[in-house]
C-alpha cells in the first residue's frame, strides 16, 4: 500500500471512529462523572450541620416592610450599568477580531495547495471562492467564543453565507463551464465533514469534556489502525506474531481484533501523557476552557481537510497543521495584546455567587451559558457543584482529576479544606481574557458553611428560583442566609412561571422579620430585594439578566471602572 492510499484511506476512517468513540465515551464519562459528584454531595463528613429549621421572629413591629422589586425592564438601567455592560460588549468584540485574524492564515494557507496545483496562475476569482471555502471554521469560533444573542448569530452566520453567495456569482459569471451544484459540492467537500466531527464533541451535552477525549480517541485509533497496518504489511513481523497466537490458541479474528487493541493501548499511553500536559497548562492558565475547545475546532477541521491533499503528493498532507500553528501564533500575539491593554486600565474583578434550585436541569444550562459568555468576560462565577450544572461546568483538571480517581480530594470535608479553597480561587483572567467558573465540592454537612463563606466574599450574589417551591427547604435556608448576612443591593433573584412566587413572597416576608440584630440589611430604611423575571419568550433574556446584575448587585464605583475598562 503507498503512502497516498494509506492517508487518504486511513485517516479518514480514524477520524469516524474517534468521532463516535468520543460521543459515546463523553456521554457515558459524564454520566460517570454526574453519579460520583452527587453521591459524593450526598455522603457525610461527619460535621454537625446547621438544621434547616425556622427561628422566631426577632424584629420589632415598627421594622420597614420589606419589598420585592422586578428589576428586568432594561429602561431601569443606569448610564454606569449601561457602560459596564457595553465594556463586555467591546471585550467579546476584541476576542471575536482575534479569532477573526487567526482564521485569516489559516484559510489562506488552507487555499495555497488548490492555488498552486490547479495550475493557471493565480486567479483572484478562485482565491476569493477558496478562502471563504475555507473561512467556516473561523465563523464557527466567533459563533461559540464572541456571540451571544441569537440576533448576532444570525447576522454573523447570514454575512459569511452572503459573501459564500457573492463569491459563487463572481465565479460562475467568470467561468461559465462552471455549475452552481460544482460550487455547493466542493463547499460541502471542503467543511461538511470537519463540521459534522465537531458534534462529537461540541454539542451542549459534553462540550465540556469533548476535546480532552477527543484527543485521546484519535491517538488511540490511529495506534490501533497503525499496528495491523504494520504488521500486516511486514511478512517477517506478522509470521512470528502469527505463530504466537497460533500456540496460545488464538484465532486469526481474535488476533486481529487484540493487535487493535493493543495499538490503541500503546498509543493511548501517550494520549494519557497529553491530557496530564493539557491539565497541567489548564491549571497554570495557559488556556482556557473555550480557547481549547476552539483549537480543537481549528485543528479538527486542518486535519480533515488536509486529507484529499495526499493526492497531490503526500506532504501536502501537513497542510492543516501548518494552518493550524498559523492560528495558533496570531491567537497567542492576538491574547497577549489584548492583556496588555488591559493592564493599562485595570478594571475590577467581580466575583458572582450563583445559587439555584437543583433541579432545573438543562433550563439551568441553557440560562448559564448565554449569562456566564457574557459575564466572564469581567469577572468569576462561583458555583456549589450540584447535578444541574456539574457536568456543564466541569473544568479539564476536575474531569482529568475524576478519570484518574482523585475526584474525592476536591470535595470539602471541613474548614481547613474550606479555608484551602477559598485561598485557591482564581479571579484573574486566562490569556484569551476569559474568567473562570469555580465549583466547590461539598458534602452533605460542609455546603451550609460554605454558602456562608461565599456570600460574605462574593461582590454579588444570583439565586435562581425558578422551580421555586415549597419543597425546596435547602433554598429556603439560603435565602434566610442572604437576608441575613448579605446586603440586599448586592442580591438578585431569578424568576418564572414554574415558581411559587406566592410562597416566595411569603417565606421572604418571614424571613425577613427573623433576621439578627446585627445583620447589614438592619439598619435599611426602605428594603427592597430585587427579581428578575426570566420569561422564555423574551429575546436575549441572558444579557438582560447581565445588566440587572450590574444595575443592583454591584456597587457604583467597581460599575464605573468596569465601564472605563
Amino acid at each position: 500500500m503507498d503512502t497516498t492510499t494509506a492517508i487518504t484511506g486511513m485517516l479518514p476512517v480514524v477520524f469516524i471512529i474517534s468521532a463516535v468513540l468520543t460521543a459515546v465515551s463523553s456521554v457515558f464519562l459524564l454520566w460517570l462523572y454526574r453519579r460520583a459528584v452527587v453521591r459524593s454531595m450526598a455522603a457525610s463528613a461527619g460535621l454537625a450541620s446547621a438544621p434547616l429549621q425556622q427561628h422566631e421572629a426577632v424584629l420589632s413591629g415598627g421594622c420597614p416592610e420589606l419589598t420585592v422589586q422586578m428589576v428586568a425592564d432594561d429602561a431601569m438601567v443606569s448610564r454606569e450599568a449601561a457602560g459596564a455592560y457595553e465594556a463586555t460588549t467591546v471585550s467579546l468584540r476584541r476576542l471575536g477580531l482575534v479569532y477573526a485574524f487567526a482564521s485569516t492564515p489559516y484559510a489562506l494557507i488552507m487555499t495555497l495547495p488548490w492555488m498552486v496545483n490547479a495550475g493557471g496562475g493565480f486567479p483572484l476569482t478562485r482565491l476569493f471562492w477558496l478562502f471563504l471555502c475555507y473561512l467556516w471554521p473561523g465563523v464557527l469560533a466567533l459563533l461559540l467564543a464572541a456571540v451571544t444573542t441569537l440576533r448576532a448569530k444570525v447576522a454573523v452566520s447570514g454575512t459569511y453565507f452572503a459573501l459564500v453567495a457573492l463569491g459563487g456569482m463572481i465565479a460562475l459569471i467568470r467561468n461559465p463551464a462552471l455549475e452552481i451544484r460544482d460550487l455547493v459540492f466542493f463547499w460541502l467537500f471542503a467543511n461538511a465533514g470537519g463540521t459534522a466531527l465537531l458534534a462529537a464533541f461540541l454539542t451542549r451535552r459534553v462540550r465540556a469534556v469533548g476535546p480532552l477525549v477527543l484527543a485521546f480517541m484519535v491517538l488511540g485509533v490511529t495506534g490501533a489502525f497503525l499496528l495491523v497496518t504494520v504488521a500486516g504489511g511486514n511478512e517477517a513481523l506478522l509470521q512470528p506474531i502469527a505463530e504466537a497466537a497460533a500456540a496460545l490458541g488464538i484465532g486469526a479474528l481474535s488476533l486481529f481484533v487484540l493487535l487493535h487493541v493493543v495499538g490503541f493501548a500503546i498509543f493511548g499511553v501517550v494520549g494519557w501523557w497529553l491530557l496530564g500536559w493539557l491539565g497541567r497548562a489548564y491549571r497554570k492558565k495557559r488556556m482556557s476552557d473555550q480557547s481549547l475547545t476552539i483549537d480543537a475546532l481549528f485543528l479538527v477541521f486542518g486535519m480533515f481537510q488536509s486529507i484529499t491533499l495526499a493526492f497531490e503528493g503526500w506532504p501536502w498532507v501537513f497542510t492543516g497543521l501548518v494552518a493550524f500553528a498559523a492560528y495558533k501564533g496570531v491567537t497567542r500575539f492576538g491574547f497577549a495584546r489584548n492583556a496588555s491593554r488591559a493592564r493599562m486600565d485595570p478594571a475590577p474583578h467581580p466575583s458572582l455567587l450563583v445559587l439555584r434550585v437543583f433541579a432545573l436541569g438543562r433550563r439551568s444550562e441553557r440560562l448559564f451559558d448565554g449569562f456566564a459568555k457574557r459575564w466572564l468576560r469581567m469577572g468569576s462565577i462561583v458555583l456549589i457543584a450540584g447535578p444541574d450544572l456539574v457536568t456543564r461546568t466541569v473544568e479539564p483538571d476536575e474531569f482529568l482529576a475524576f478519570v484518574g480517581g482523585h475526584l474525592s480530594r476536591r470535595f470539602i470535608e471541613g474548614e481547613a479544606d474550606l479555608e484551602q479553597g477559598l485561598a485557591g480561587r482564581d479571579t484573574h483572567p486566562d490569556p484569551d481574557g476569559r474568567h473562570r467558573v469555580g465549583e466547590f465540592f461539598c458534602r452533605q454537612d460542609t455546603w451550609q458553611m460554605t454558602v456562608r463563606r461565599l456570600t460574605a466574599l462574593s461582590n454579588a450574589v444570583l439565586m435562581d428560583l425558578r422551580g421555586f417551591g415549597s419543597r425546596n427547604q435547602g433554598c429556603i435556608w439560603e435565602l434566610e442566609q442572604l437576608l441575613t448576612g448579605v446586603p440586599l443591593d448586592r442580591v438578585l433573584l431569578v424568576t418564572d412561571e414554574t415558581t411559587e412566587k406566592s410562597f416566595l413572597d411569603k417565606t421572604l416576608r418571614r424571613l425577613w422579620t427573623q433576621i439578627p440584630w446585627d445583620s447589614p440589611n438592619r439598619g435599611v430604611r426602605k428594603p427592597v430585594i430585587g427579581v428578575f423575571g426570566a420569561v422564555p419568550r423574551v429575546p436575549d433574556v441572558a444579557d438582560r439578566l447581565v445588566k440587572a446584575l450590574l444595575e443592583r448587585c454591584l456597587d457604583r464605583a467597581m460599575v464605573r471602572a468596569l465601564a472605563r475598562d
